[in-house]
């Protein structure tokens, strides 16, 4: 059959169309090269947005200066594995804690409840950690312009000493034997001890006053070998690694303790601290109420002060007493300014070393911090330069050393608050140490069965 011939106009018409739809098919790959175009630019900002910040966060971030001592910066980096180190030393103190106490949670909680806070409080403990570094920065510096050299043996010795390792065969220095403190001697003779049957709990929250140190020598630590040491070591190493901290992390910190100890002799040698201090011998009357402590005024004025303290203190307890008397009275035993500031407040301190010995005081009201308030009067029965015990002396070096740093910050130290967003959380403590303690069962008691009366009664 004959193919029908197309006339000029279909013709033509296919031709149109055929364009057409050429030029539809241009514009389509036209639209789809740009949106390939547009979707690989968007992809190549998309990939360089992430890099840079990977980039950023992984390698320019960590760098960054949180603090800066004078010229020295102390990094993101270095600050978060050190605020690492001290959740992992906490965590670790903790379980060993929990291991000693038999698995006892609620002991632990008893005694490790402030750790525990710590654990839970990362910005306080951030916070904290930057101003201990900031302050070994100055330490540290400090030993070194005095051509102190600290090299790994010696924090390698300090390591061992930790662990009571002082090198194969050699023991600790032995702690000399303290001597006892002589006692002072009232200015007037106190009732004899013949007539004082019982003692009167004390009113207030003061502490015994410290006779001075037994005349019995100090227990020493006893030397272990090497190879207990490198166990015992290598066991807390292991336990810091399965934390997430290295072992050059807590070097470091060992290091800083040794440049504190260094620049506290240092410091103790050139600032000539003393080991005498004026002490004073106190003694002392309390009361609880203001009416309290005028009838006991009116009895210094009319028996004298330490007539009217024997008194109080020979007093006989009354065993029928549901309450505490509201008098008390006791003796605190050659005390430094400071101590006495600590113990009992500021004002009562400078007093007694101001006012004339056996001369009473006037009253002075302690607010108890509880709505409440004490009433104290004293007299000064002794004055003379002592020997500081060795907790006092410490606390003079220490006082020395961080007199020393304020200054050094005092104008060189600035924060960077990006630290604020980036304290670590790691590692965590176990969920085990929030547990509440289990409550002691109650035992029922079995009511008692009256007798059965024999036969006849």
């Amino acid at each position: 059959m004959a193919k029908k011939q197309q006339t000029p106009k279909e013709s033509e018409a296919e031709q149109r169309q055929s364009r057409k739809e050429l030029l539809i098919a241009r514009k389509h790959e036209r639209q789809l090269r740009n949106i390939r175009i547009a979707a690989i630019v968007i992809g190549v900002m998309i990939a360089l947005v992430i890099g840079i910040a990977v980039v950023n966060e992984l390698f320019l971030t960590p760098n960054r200066a949180v603090a800066t001592v004078g010229q020295t910066q102390i990094t993101l980096r270095e600050w978060q594995e050190r605020v690492k180190f001290e959740r992992a030393q906490r965590v670790i103190f903790l379980e060993n804690q929990l291991a000693a106490f038999g698995g006892d949670v609620g002991i632990v909680q008893q005694f490790g409840g402030s750790v525990i806070n710590e654990l839970y409080d990362p910005e306080t403990m951030g916070q904290d950690v930057l101003n201990t570094m900031a302050d070994e920065v100055v330490i540290c510096e400090a030993v070194e312009e005095r051509g102190i050299e600290i090299n790994e043996a010696d924090v390698q010795a300090k390591i061992g000493e930790s662990y009571s390792f002082y090198g194969e065969g050699v023991s600790p220095t032995q702690q000399p034997e303290p001597t006892a403190t002589v006692q002072p001697t009232p200015s007037l003779t106190p009732i004899p001890t013949a007539v004082i049957t019982d003692v009167v709990p004390t009113l207030t929250p003061f502490p015994t006053p410290t006779t001075g140190p037994a005349a019995t020598p100090l227990p020493t630590a006893t030397p272990v070998p090497e190879e207990e040491f490198l166990t015992q070591y290598g066991e807390f190493i292991a336990q810091l690694n399965n934390l997430g901290v290295q072992e050059p992390i807590y070097r470091q910190v060992v290091r800083a303790q040794l440049c504190r100890e260094r620049l506290t002799e240092a410091l103790t040698e050139e600032q000539a601290l003393p080991r005498l201090a004026p002490h004073a011998s106190l003694f002392f009357l309390a009361a609880s109420t203001e009416e309290a402590a005028n009838e006991m005024q009116g009895l210094i004025e009319t028996d004298g002060f330490l007539p009217t303290w024997n008194g109080i203190v020979s007093r006989p307890a009354d065993p029928a007493a549901t309450e505490q008397p509201e008098t008390d009275a006791f003796e605190l035993l050659w005390r430094t300014q400071s101590n006495l500031e600590a113990s009992i407040g500021a004002e009562i301190a400078t007093a007694a070393f101001t006012l004339d010995i056996d001369q009473p005081s006037e009253i002075f009201t302690v607010d108890n911090g509880d709505g409440t308030s004490s009433y104290y009067q004293f007299m000064v029965s002794g004055r003379e330069e002592r020997e500081l015990s060795d907790n006092e002396f410490q606390t003079a070096q220490q006082e020395a050393v961080q007199s020393y740093v304020d200054e050094r910050l005092t104008g060189n130290l600035q924060i960077n608050d990006m630290w604020r967003g980036r304290v670590p959380t790691l590692p965590v403590l176990d969920a085990k140490f929030l547990a509440s303690a289990t409550a002691t069962p109650e035992i029922e008691t079995v009511p008692t069965l009256a007798p059965v009366p024999a036969e006849g009664e």
